[in-house]
């Protein structure tokens, strides 16, 4: 084993203000936008109509493992898409709501259902649709490819452009935050044959 490399992964820390560390210790659901978020924001059509989109897998893995450490996941987006219908079922997100540009009342519905509060939540969002949840949330984070007027007053500006692993970027910094990267980096070893 190199045990270097494997002290280098768990000594992963990031350089965050503590007030900001604070905040995502309270987050219990991550809420995101997708187009532009877990997608690049193209969408591919085919000369039959059929829709294509992208997604990043750095996203889906740490979607598909997330719950098991204690946040919940959902999606709002403005479009309803047979393609997004499909990866969130496969990573079974807790909450799919698809054809809503008003995002905030849709995310006070899914706080209302889980019986969270506002500072509970995060959300990552990418353009102006997505600015009443932002302002509203306990971190507001955005890929880094987002619409410039966002960037300055978000919680968090991700390295990651959306659809390239900011979800996996954000939720790495969450797992830091809450002291369970460990726990999450060593149940990758628990599942080698």
């Amino acid at each position: 084993m190199n045990q270097r490399l494997k002290e280098t992964v768990l000594g992963f820390q990031p350089d965050l203000p503590e007030e900001i560390v604070e905040r995502l210790r309270k987050i219990k659901i991550l809420l995101v936008d997708v187009d532009g978020v877990l997608t690049d924001g193209a969408i591919l059509f085919s000369d039959q109509e059929y829709e294509s989109k992208n997604f990043s897998t750095r996203d889906g893995l740490i979607l598909g493992r997330i719950r098991k450490f204690g946040v919940l996941t959902g999606a709002i987006s403005g479009r309803k898409s047979l393609a997004t219908e499909a990866r969130l079922k496969a990573l079974k997100f807790d909450e799919v709501m698809l054809g809503y540009l008003a995002k905030w009342p849709v995310v006070q519905e899914i706080l209302e259902k889980h019986g969270l509060k506002p500072d509970e939540a995060a959300f990552i969002g990418d353009d102006l649709v997505d600015l009443p949840a932002l302002l509203r949330v306990g971190i507001s984070a955005v890929p880094s490819d987002a619409h410039p007027a966002l960037i300055g007053g978000v919680d968090l500006v991700l390295d990651t452009p959306g659809g390239y692993g900011c979800v996996r970027e954000f939720l790495d910094l969450w797992l830091s935050a809450t002291g369970q990267w460990e726990k999450f980096v060593n149940s990758f070893e628990a599942h080698e044959s």
